[in-house]
Parts: structure tokens; C-alpha cells; sequence
């Protein structure tokens, strides 16, 4: 069974929309057949024609997209977002009403209380959706999941990440670029720049490696200059469950970095380092043993990391993967729902919960920031008293 999928936003040159459509067809789980790619008319019509999507289904906004696709026999099972953040909450929720299944991009929406109420309708509607936080799902990340919950590297005790960019420091520095613009804006962006928009994949990532969630947040959020709006540097530690400690550094003016995720998990017994410079390794070390490095498609890899590694060993597999192992995970999950059949476990997807508590966490250092640098809890409803 293959899916039929449609894409709003990711149009008009936008690097993200490409890699949403390979990922989702990387598999050959799932075919593009409708969109609306821009706002622009002109250059909606060209990109759904590159892509291969007829005329009649190329729409002029989404809504009119929802309504349509609603009425065909042979309707999309699920439509990808990867608009701006300030629309994707008004994008789910009408699919969702029209009963389709979603694939977003982070953020879910521009916060939690919108989290939730996504949350809430695709449970109350029985649909399934997906969130995409890439670098939770390249290939050796299974590896070091597995390798902690099997307790090779002991108990948790601390757990350091950063993700540092300098794509704002250029783009400043030349006053031209697009991405700034709206990504500097909290109207379009949210209440958060470098905080939301790269330490949540942080956050999603440790949870995968660790299943560890964040109990409560320190966080200093700067504006450098101070005339920006938003965050674009971040330093936050953190209390995880079980006492772990962690901290997180994340900026979008450290000029000579470029994406530098740098994850560190420190057990009792052990360590784990990834390196996005080498993404395809996991450096592990053993207590008083020298340290190690595990690649991708090798046979002493867990099967779950081995069955997401599609290329030989020592070819290096990067950005591209990582979004399709997110997209295999949910296509396969949808494909084996509608069969009635149980979903392949090695291939998993963020959810719409997961997306919610990325949300829970940039609100809590937000907080933390406004009141002075304070420890604020992460708030979760389901923890709340009714």
C-alpha cells in the first residue's frame, strides 16, 4: 500500500518543503498528490508541476484545499505543514476537522495551550500526528537508545547538549535575508528565537536517546544586540527526572558554527557523544576502557538501528535520512492502521505529545528568563488536578 500525501507551504524556493517531499517519498511508502505551495499563484501552479502534481489539485489556500480533498474518493491520508509557525495551528486544526492525518513541522504551534488542543482533537478524531524533530531520528541515535535503555553505560547522571549556528550573524550581517525576517519576528516565530527554534530539538533529542523528560528549567535567554525582539543565544540548565542534571547552550550568532548538535550523556558505568559533524558515529566509552566508535550499518549494531541504516557501512548518512526514518515511522504506523495490523516497533515518530512538550519547555524558560533567571517546573496538564 503506498499513501497520497499533500504538502501546504515549502514552495517558492524554501529549502524545507524539498526535504519534507523526499523524506516522505524516500521509502516509496507515500506519493505526493496535492498542495498548496505558496501564496504566490504563479509560482504555486510551476511548483506543483516540478513536483508532479496535477493541475486540479494544486489549491490556492488551504482551506479551499481541505475542503476538496474532504470530497474526492481518492482523498490524501495526510497532509505535511511546513509553513511559517505562526500558521501551523490554524493549518492542523482544519485538517483535522476534515478528518485528515498530519505530519507538522516544529513547532506544533505557538504554545502549549494550542499544543494541546491539537492533541486533543486528533485523539477525540482518532488521527495520527506526527511532529518532526529531525535530529531525533538519525540513524546511530537508535543505536545509543537502545545501548542506555539496556543500561550500557549505567544510570544517568548528567546530560550535556548544544546546538550552536551562525546563520543569524550572517544574515544580519548582510540585512537581505528572508529567513531572518520572520524568524526574528515574534508575531510569525513565537514568544522564542534561538530557544524555540533549535534547543526543542535538543530537547526532543536527549528524550529520544535517554526517555528522560525535563522536570524543571534555569534558563538565561539573550538578544545580542539587544535591539533584537527574540532570543538567539540560550544557556539553561536543567532537572530532569530521577535527579539528572543537564544543560543546554543554543545560539544563532556563534560565528563559525554552522549546525553543530553536540549531545553528551554521562552514565555511571559510561558515556555516549554524538557529534552532528560525524553523524553517522556514536562515541561511546566504557569506565576506565578506552573509548569506542559505532557506525551506522554494521552487525553489532541493536536490529532497530540496523533497519533504519539503508546505505553500506562507511557512507555517511545525514539530514536527508533522519527526515525519512521520521516519515517511515509514520507512514508505516498509518499503513498498518488502516490494514489493521500491528506497526513495525523498529520504526517510530515524534506525536503530537511529543510536540506539546516542546512547547512546555520553551514557555518554562521563557518564564524562568522574564522572572530574573529562577527555576520554573515544566507545567503538564496531565499532572494538573482537574
Amino acid at each position: 500500500m503506498k499513501l497520497k500525501f499533500g504538502i501546504i507551504g515549502g514552495g517558492n524556493g524554501a529549502f524545507i518543503g524539498d526535504v519534507h517531499r523526499h523524506g516522505a517519498e524516500f521509502d516509496d511508502l507515500a506519493e505526493l498528490k496535492a498542495g498548496c505551495f505558496t501564496r504566490n499563484e504563479s509560482e504555486n501552479r510551476k511548483c506543483g508541476q516540478k513536483w508532479g502534481v496535477s493541475r486540479d489539485r494544486i489549491y490556492p489556500d488551504y482551506l479551499t484545499m481541505a475542503e476538496e480533498e474532504s470530497r474526492r474518493e481518492d482523498r490524501i491520508d495526510f497532509v505535511t505543514i511546513a509553513t511559517p509557525n505562526n500558521t501551523h495551528y490554524a493549518i492542523a486544526k482544519c485538517f483535522l476537522e476534515h478528518g485528515f492525518h498530519v505530519m507538522c513541522d516544529k513547532p506544533l504551534a505557538m504554545s502549549s495551550q494550542e499544543g494541546q488542543e491539537l492533541k486533543r482533537l486528533a485523539r477525540e478524531k482518532n488521527l495520527q500526528f506526527g511532529v518532526t524533530f529531525t535530529y531525533g531520528y538519525y540513524t546511530i541515535i537508535e543505536q545509543a537508545r537502545q545501548m542506555i535503555a539496556n543500561g550500557e553505560i549505567g544510570g544517568v547522571k548528567l546530560i550535556m547538549a548544544e546546538y550552536p549556528q551562525d546563520w543569524l550573524a550572517v544574515a544580519l550581517a548582510g540585512e537581505d535575508s528572508d529567513q531572518a525576517m520572520w524568524r526574528t519576528d515574534p508575531k510569525i516565530s513565537g514568544i522564542s528565537g534561538a530557544t524555540a527554534d533549535i534547543g526543542s530539538h535538543l530537547e526532543y533529542a536527549v528524550y529520544k536517546m535517554t526517555g528522560l523528560k525535563i522536570q524543571k528549567v534555569l534558563a538565561r535567554l539573550n538578544k545580542i544586540p539587544e535591539t533584537m525582539q527574540i532570543d538567539n543565544d540560550s544557556q539553561i540548565m536543567l532537572e530532569y527526572e530521577n535527579g539528572v542534571k543537564g544543560f543546554f547552550w543554543t545560539s544563532q550568532i556563534a560565528i563559525g558554527r554552522e549546525c553543530a548538535v553536540l549531545i553528551r550523556i554521562y552514565g555511571d558505568k559510561g558515556s555516549i557523544e554524538w557529534n552532528h559533524d560525524m553523524p553517522s558515529t556514536l562515541r561511546v566509552t566504557k569506565l576506565d576502557e578506552p573509548p569506542q566508535l559505532y557506525t551506522t550499518q554494521r552487525s553489532f549494531l541493536y536490529d532497530s538501528a540496523q533497519a533504519q541504516s539503508r546505505i553500506c557501512a562507511g557512507v555517511i548518512e545525514g539530514y536527508y535520512e533522519a527526515f525519512a526514518n521520521m516519515y517511515r515511522g509514520y507512514c508505516q504506523t498509518l499503513i498498518a492502521r488502516y490494514m489493521g495490523e500491528e506497526a513495525d516497533p523498529r520504526y517510530t515518530f515524534a506525536d503530537v505529545e511529543d510536540g506539546a512538550e516542546g512547547l512546555r519547555f520553551v514557555e518554562a524558560c521563557v518564564e524562568s528568563d522574564k522572572k530574573g533567571n529562577i527555576w520554573v517546573e515544566i507545567n503538564r496538564p496531565e499532572m494538573t488536578p482537574e
